[in-house]
């Protein structure tokens, strides 16, 4: 018996899906078919949903997402009033932590961690605009949140090493698992993470 070949519209919605993280060859199709059910005008509105994606625009200060040259974040005076910059690896990490409600201070995308395996050094990552910022705008304090592995703890010894020194430089507390990530977890444990930061000696 032959396999069944679906039509090429399909089958190229479905390869897209498919490219998720977390998204198996079951859930590609099964989304797929659930698209092929909407109406015409539903789905030319998320084909424009989609395609405004390309002109999404980020802050040139910490990286968040910005309708201008800068976040709603990066706009507050309040915010840039505390004098405290939280450090994080992605914008996922970040938007995590923003659920939370707990840090008031701003944030610096570094756009991951350091990892040789992988060809990625501190000049492929946003630390020498973060010393930048530490310095122009008399940061007093550091907040690392990155997460708890051989890379994070790697980029962590980086950053005091590059920092300014009597700069106070932290780490959020960890009742977080070894190997886990920020974006996944619930925002009681982000908080109890901030309330239990630790000087990075």
């Amino acid at each position: 018996m032959e396999n069944l070949t679906l039509p090429a519209k399909l089958q190229k919605v479905i390869d897209f899906f498919s490219q998720l993280p977390g998204v198996g060859p079951k859930s590609s199709m099964r989304y797929t078919l659930l698209l092929s059910n909407w109406n015409e005008e539903k789905l030319l509105s998320f084909g424009q949903s989609l395609k405004e994606l390309t002109k999404l625009e980020k802050c040139y200060r910490c990286g968040l997402f910005s309708e201008g040259d800068l976040c709603h974040i990066c706009q507050s005076s309040y915010r840039n009033q505390m004098k405290v910059i939280c450090v994080v690896e992605s914008l996922s990490d970040c938007l995590a932590i923003e659920r939370a409600q707990q840090f008031k201070g701003t944030y610096h995308i570094l756009g991951g961690v350091i990892n040789p395996l992988l060809g990625i050094g501190p000049d492929e990552l946003q630390i020498d605009k973060l010393v930048g910022r530490v310095l122009n705008e008399s940061i007093e304090e550091v907040i690392l949140a990155l997460n708890p592995s051989v890379e994070g703890d790697a980029t962590c010894s980086y950053l005091k090493q590059v920092l300014p020194e009597g700069l106070s430089v932290e780490r959020i507390g960890f009742g977080v698992p070894i190997g886990s990530h920020l974006e996944y977890l619930d925002s009681m444990t982000i908080n109890k993470a901030f309330e239990n930061t630790t000087i990075i000696e």
